[in-house]
């Protein structure tokens, strides 16, 4: 295999916090690899380590001891846009409109507009949030947040998309429809995708299944997994 098929590469790699015997350990050795259109599902209880552990894929955190590295993405030159981050938590900035938010990656780029509104507009429709476009965060639900989270990391169409619990607010439909745009648009892309779960049924979806438990990381074996068609934006991209 092509060693740039290879995106990111933990070796032993693992995050404490604190120091001494009153450190806590999130991530515990972790080995793992994520190659060019890989759908992986790591699941485990709450405080296992799985945001954590996609926080050291992404590169948000260093870890503790052990090694992340970027073969595929480095290849190419990594990007501001090659790693997209759905995250569990609030993470929209308050002061811009939903569309604003969602093209923010594509201006900070440097594209000019109207590009980055386009694109935002296609994304936002593709998780059937393009009626909030002019909303404020603090107008939204948690859920309708959280669709406009996926979309703006879909506007980015980075090389690596890493999603926790993307649908842990949303009902089981909308949810459904979620998952059905993250697999397409990682097919579209030749992206790897990476998504932290406590839904088995949104586990079964992807192609692999890991596990975390008490921050170990327990790699699984490749699994059948159904592939949605690929979604294309107005202007014929992903």
């Amino acid at each position: 295999m092509n060693p740039a098929d290879v995106l990111v590469s933990c070796r032993s790699a693992s995050r404490a916090y604190g120091a001494g015997p009153t450190a806590v350990v999130a991530v515990h050795g972790a080995s793992c690899e994520i190659r060019t259109g890989e759908h992986i599902a790591i699941t485990g209880p709450s405080g296992s380590g799985k945001s954590t552990l996609l926080h050291l894929l992404a590169g948000l955190e260093e870890p503790t001891s052990g090694r992340v590295a970027w073969p595929g993405l480095a290849e190419k030159g990594r990007g501001p846009n090659a790693v997209g981050v759905v995250f569990q938590g609030p993470s929209l900035i308050p002061a811009l409109d939903v569309a604003e938010n969602t093209s923010l990656p594509l201006v900070l780029a440097g594209q000019p507009e109207p590009s980055p509104r386009r694109r935002a507009l296609d994304c936002l429709a593709l998780v059937d949030a393009a009626d909030l476009a002019d909303k404020l965060p603090e107008e939204l639900s948690g859920g309708q947040a959280q669709r406009v989270a996926v979309a703006r990391v879909l506007a980015a169409a980075p090389r690596l998309i890493l999603a926790d619990e993307p649908t842990g607010q949303l009902d089981r439909a909308t949810g459904r429809r979620v998952i059905d745009v993250l697999l397409a648009t990682a097919d579209a892309l030749g992206a790897g995708l990476v998504v932290a779960t406590h839904d088995p049924r949104v586990a079964r979806r992807l192609s692999r299944q890991w596990s975390m438990d008490d921050g170990r990381l327990l790699p699984g074996p490749v699994a059948p997994g159904r592939r949605a068609q690929p979604c294309v934006s107005q202007g014929g991209e992903p």
